[in-house]
């Protein structure tokens, strides 16, 4: 019998990443080949954001063990000190996929007018950068408060910069989702928060390639009512992406408040069926996976 390189490398990594997930997280009841079905769930796809799990270990090796865990997706922060063409192998030898990176955060502030020859320069790198990786959305942010600025200006200059790279992410088939904050708990003093700021900025840009990273976690702190604003923001055709975490702590879902249940079941049943980032901080990674398996129970 023939074996392809993808399927040994595969078969080799996941085996390798169950081992070395086996010393300190394996569970007495949990079989190699439960643990490597745990994140193969039955609605929901989820990827892994490799910033926020598995910390103590190299980055590479974060995404082995996502693959471990049957996960079929990972996401990422900014590409800054990253090894693009090791990354883009090894994903592509485990079969799992980069669902979204960061090509533009906090600082400088795209809300600021005179980073916006920066925001075009990072954002057509961006575009290459994701060929390279085979992801199809990015990342942005608008920026922290400028003084003397009001929240009408700072958003108009948000516009103005989603406007001036618009065509460059259409021609390259990447989708930019733009991430509101919450300023309650992490994020104090960003300028942009909220679903309905955010679908105004997305709607005045007017391009299918720029949505919203809808992030459960924030909007749960700055708005409430989840599901309901998920209709309002499928509605209008706004939503890029989802990322989750509970509240309080910014665990995995079951951990909070938030009944991820049924918010989860909401944006399936109102056909959301792109991945959905665990940008959380799992209270530890084999109990954090089962937790967020279950909130895809229904």
């Amino acid at each position: 019998m023939s074996v392809n390189r993808r399927s040994f490398l595969t078969a080799a990594s996941t085996t390798a990443g169950l081992a070395a997930l086996q010393p300190a997280l394996f569970a007495a009841e949990d079989s190699a080949a439960e643990l490597k079905n745990i994140g193969k769930t039955p609605h929901s796809k989820f990827a892994v954001n490799c910033e926020m799990w598995w910390t103590k270990l190299p980055f590479l090796d974060r995404v082995k063990q996502t693959a471990a865990l049957g996960f079929p997706a990972i996401e990422i922060w900014p590409l800054a000190g990253k090894d693009l063409d090791t990354l883009a192998a090894l994903t592509q030898d485990l079969g799992i996929e980069i669902a979204q990176f960061t090509a533009w955060g906090f600082k400088p502030g795209m809300n600021d007018p005179k980073n916006h020859v920066d925001v075009v320069k990072t954002i057509k790198e961006a575009c290459i950068a994701a060929k390279k990786l085979k992801c199809r959305k990015a990342c942005v942010v608008a920026g922290d408060d400028i003084p003397g600025m009001s929240q009408a200006e700072m958003h108009a200059n948000v516009i103005k910069a989603l406007k001036s790279v618009a065509k460059i992410v259409e021609d390259n088939d990447l989708t930019l989702i733009l991430e509101p904050m919450n300023i309650r708990v992490d994020h104090k003093g960003h300028c942009l928060y909220g679903s309905a700021p955010a679908i105004h900025i997305c709607q005045e840009v007017g391009s299918s390639h720029v949505k919203i990273n809808w992030d459960l976690y924030h909007m749960h702190i700055t708005e409430g009512d989840l599901c309901g604003h998920l209709r309002e923001g499928m509605k209008t055709k706004t939503i890029g992406y989802l990322q989750l975490a509970d509240h309080p702590g910014r665990n995995e879902p079951g951990t909070g408040e938030i009944h991820y249940n049924r918010v989860l079941k909401e944006a399936f049943d109102l056909g959301y069926r792109d991945y959905i980032g665990l940008e959380c901080r799992p209270t530890e990674e084999i109990a954090a996976a089962k937790r967020v398996a279950a909130a895809d129970v229904w």
